[in-house]
């Protein structure tokens, strides 16, 4: 959707309405992710893909009805018969594509959703893709982390849509949720499709070691673009991390005051310390503390480790204020020992100090689980997908 969606601004500018074809579900061996996406023109052109060519000529034709009648529908495309050939997926697997019209009327944020991707501020768009009532189908919620705009056609939806998408803006990941028709988080009825257009938080790993292998696979699977440093060569290699997006060798503290200097950390980025050495690891922390203020920064080593690293902060000029923002030792108390465990722990307080989370067992809470924030705090993700119900039969292709 991202790369098409000049395309898209542009018509919508000339107040053409056309066709926009999005891939919300994919199941088994789909040939296109979640978020994929065709646009048909209103002059009958064709742009993007939602199948890499398996259903592309069936799309087109329903975007192009969608374009000339502006009613919304969502499709199943599959094989099961012998019709696979013809309009279904010979690859075997099945995808879901939610077509809609795309106008001024239809869309009237779309020129603020581009200018805030543009910006690289992170912002995503909540669209209703199935509901009882025919007339809320395409509506959208956008989303950013300062508020929502738009109408999914109650409050109680847009309350619960706009505090459930926070989770999935923040690790830049498409979803497809499903609520009551009200916006009930039990039951069924009501669902939409989130696209993010956020780019991914960013992990930043310094230390080659074991801890940082285990670190960097858990951080990927929460949607964070990871990065391994250290000064060492022989230790920081890609082989070593194939869980990172990169592995640089570099002094650690010189790297990331260039990273700031870019404009490349923002206060979603989390920072973890795992080389227990003063040489590195003070110089480092020294950079992260007194720089713009991070999502999260942590530091491993034992409490005597603690203790001499906090005393070397502070002869070094780092003032309480800064040193309050430092964890350390780094991670939850759940008794790990291997790095698998580490890495769970580091996690568990990164996703608690981004909620707003008391690290408590749940089952011990007297209070409901998807409380309110503290001021200043983000709301907690209680996102929840849904389980591959069937699309409204006289929608189903």
């Amino acid at each position: 959707m991202r790369e098409i969606l000049g395309s898209v601004l542009a018509g919508w500018r000339a107040g053409e309405q056309a066709g926009l074809a999005t891939v919300v579900r994919t199941f088994e061996s789909a040939p296109m992710p979640v978020g994929s996406a065709m646009l048909v023109t209103a002059d009958g052109q064709a742009l993007g893909s939602v199948s890499g060519g398996c259903v592309e000529g069936a799309v087109y034709e329903l975007g192009a009805q969608v374009a000339l009648d502006g009613e919304p529908v969502l499709v199943r495309y599959g094989v099961s018969d012998d019709d696979a050939f013809s309009v279904g997926l010979s690859c075997g697997g099945i995808i879901d594509v939610f077509v809609e019209p795309v106008s001024r009327t239809s869309y009237p944020q779309l020129e603020s959703v581009q200018a805030d991707i543009e910006a690289g501020r992170p912002v995503g768009v909540a669209t209703v893709i199935e509901h009882p009532d025919a007339a809320r189908l395409g509506r959208h919620l956008v989303v950013r982390e300062s508020g929502i705009d738009g109408d999914l056609g109650s409050p109680r939806a847009n309350q619960a849509v706009g505090d459930d998408t926070l989770g999935l803006l923040a690790a830049g990941r498409h979803g497809t949720l499903t609520y009551g028709p009200d916006g009930q988080r039990l039951g069924a009825g009501l669902r939409v499709f989130f696209a993010s257009y956020a780019p991914k938080p960013r992990l930043l790993v310094f230390g080659a070691i074991d801890f940082a292998a285990a670190l960097a696979r858990a951080g990927s699977f929460l949607g964070y673009r990871v990065t391994v440093c250290d000064a060492r060569g022989v230790f920081a290699t890609p082989a070593r991390f194939p869980g990172a997006d990169e592995v640089i060798v570099a002094w650690p503290h010189r790297y990331l005051s260039e990273q700031f200097a870019a404009g490349l950390v923002d206060d979603r980025t989390v920072v973890c310390v795992l080389t227990h050495d003063p040489k590195f690891d003070v110089p480092l922390l020294e950079v992260a503390l007194r720089g713009p203020r991070l999502a999260y920064t942590g530091a491993m080593g034992s409490r005597r480790t603690h203790d001499d690293r906090m005393r070397r902060l502070q002869e070094a000029g780092v003032g309480d204020a800064e040193l309050a923002r430092l964890h350390s030792p780094l991670g939850l108390d759940l008794g790990s020992r291997t790095p698998e465990e580490t890495a769970v722990s580091i996690v568990a307080e990164i996703i608690a100090e981004r909620w707003g989370g008391t690290g408590e067992p749940l089952g011990t809470l007297k209070r409901r689980i998807h409380s309110d924030p503290p001021p200043g705090a983000q709301r907690s993700d209680s996102t929840t997908t849904d389980a591959a119900p069937e699309p409204h039969p006289s929608r189903v292709r």
